[in-house]
């Protein structure tokens, strides 16, 4: 299926930055083109069979309503564009092929073989057209081995690599897919650490697909700048700037927005890797420990364990964003992996899940709000504080996605019970008429949800697929040769 190159990856250098010293002496692995690389089984239970049928509503929704356009808009049947590239369908693809949707499949391949252009005169984000358009494109390459999403991904990749062209090599968030112009946004010269740290996956995949170090040198030296950077006991704050290649001191630490990605890239990485990168793991780990000195409190008054943040690096919060929700399933992939994750951190982690979940099964739609705030006063009956402004529900993936690594991990079946019971509440709450599926402006009014006509398409990316791979008898895709993006697109390990 691989055919070997003799090609040395080397950490590239710019400006002034800490020197690297070290040089990757690692094989490209060059796909064989049109190699079938991976066959999944059917659905083989009710439940999975469920989950593809709530995949084709969806689905016939955006083919009726959004056909080649970035999202679907449920409620008024109608579309919106973020950067008019297909992103519904890029982000589909390997969904589909993992369900066994063989003709949903072949017709999106025909699109992005008839239609698809990167043409585009428009700024896009790097980050999210990395994880999702690229990453989604590798992924359909290595499932099904079709030439064309390798070639699509390069031609993608290379209009990306202009927003790497800084003093520190630390990307800009924007890139114009037509002019190929990069910058920052509007109101910062500084990147998001998470942005800049979640493209690791793909440009590496890329490169050792291709037998094209330039990916891999570009994204690897951001990894490694990072690294050589002073952290607080191995925590990160959520901001980095493009000139410097430094912190923000008084950026905010978090494992949630603007941050999160980048802990869950630390592992993923050492795993692509073939687990040669010992550093990577070993910044995870400290990460992890961390975490638990600064980060980790529990509720009032029922102890229920949850990650805050420290404002401005110093001042505790008691928020946690959904988006924290992934750090379950990642350290249960660690202990999988060999990592060297504790008991004790295992533990933590059931423990975040429990919690993870409670923020569905505690509201009155069984929907997890955006982001919570937790109690730590006494005299009061509530652990959860559900702020107005933070009540909405995107068809966010991430519960879900740690219950599938949990359930890897132990057998337990309560956690397929517990995706099964969300399943349930995005059928009777965000389900749209041949309409697809919405987000909703208000998890704890389920007669009036607040519909806010939009499928992410996230939701078919992840959502929807990690439901798929908790409700099997046994893995489609096995652990030991697939790493999953951030944008659960499956992607080879190269082990050398």
């Amino acid at each position: 299926m691989y055919r070997r190159e003799n090609c040395v990856v080397q950490v590239m250098k710019k400006g002034n930055v800490p020197k690297l010293q070290d040089v990757l002496q690692v094989p490209l692995l060059v796909k064989q083109p049109e190699d079938r690389a991976v066959l999944v089984q059917p659905p083989t239970q009710a439940r999975q069979e469920a989950v593809v049928q709530a995949f084709r509503h969806a689905w016939a929704a955006y083919r009726a309503h959004a056909w080649g356009h970035d999202h679907l808009k449920p409620v008024s049947k109608s579309y919106s564009d973020w950067f008019g590239g297909g992103l519904t369908i890029l982000d589909s693809l390997d969904t589909m092929w993992i369900m066994n949707l063989t003709n949903e499949f072949e017709e999106a391949e025909q699109w992005v073989k008839d239609k698809l252009s990167f043409d585009i005169n428009k700024d896009v984000n790097l980050f999210e057209t990395t994880i999702r358009a690229l990453g989604g494109l590798l992924g359909a390459y290595h499932l099904s081995g079709h030439r064309v999403f390798l070639d699509k991904a390069v031609d993608l990749a290379d209009r990306l690599l202009p927003g790497f062209h800084t003093t520190s090599g630390i990307p800009l968030s924007d890139v114009n897919l037509l002019t190929h112009n990069a910058h920052a946004p509007s109101w910062s010269q500084d990147s998001s650490v998470s942005e800049v740290a979640t493209i690791q996956l793909e440009f590496r995949a890329l490169s050792r697909l291709t037998g094209d170090p330039k990916y891999e040198e570009a994204v690897m030296h951001v990894s490694k700048l990072i690294h050589d950077l002073p952290k607080k006991d191995g925590l990160v704050p959520m901001f980095i700037n493009t000139d410097s290649g430094l912190f923000r001191p008084t950026a905010t630490i978090t494992l949630g927005a603007r941050a999160d990605s980048y802990y869950e890239y630390l592992l993923k990485q050492w795993i692509q890797t073939g687990k040669t990168i010992d550093w990577l793991k070993d910044d995870f780990l400290e990460a992890m420990e961390g975490m638990v000195k600064h980060l980790v409190r529990r509720s009032k008054p029922n102890q229920m364990l949850f990650v805050g943040e420290l404002l401005s690096g110093r001042s505790f919060s008691p928020k946690m964003d959904h988006l924290v929700c992934y750090l379950p399933g990642t350290i249960a992939l660690a202990q999988m992996s060999g990592a060297g994750a504790s008991p004790e951190l295992v533990s933590l982690g059931r423990e975040l899940l429990d919690t993870c979940h409670s923020l569905y099964s505690r509201t009155a739609t069984g929907l997890s709000p955006e982001i919570a705030h937790f109690n730590l006063q006494e005299d009061t009956s509530n652990d959860i504080i559900i702020k107005n402004a933070d009540a909405h529900y995107l068809l966010r993936p991430e519960t879900l996605e740690s219950l599938w690594y949990f359930y890897l991990l132990t057998g337990n079946t309560t956690y397929q019970d517990w995706g099964w019971e969300i399943f349930q509440s995005i059928e009777r709450y965000a389900r749209v008429s041949y309409g697809g599926y919405t987000s909703l402006g208000d998890v704890r009014k389920p007669l009036h949800p607040r519909p806010m006509d939009m499928m992410e398409t996230f939701f078919l990316a992840e959502t929807l697929k990690y439901l798929y791979l908790l409700f099997a008898n046994k893995p489609p895709l096995a652990l030991s040769s697939n790493v999953f993006n951030s944008e659960a697109h499956p992607l080879p390990v190269f082990i050398s």
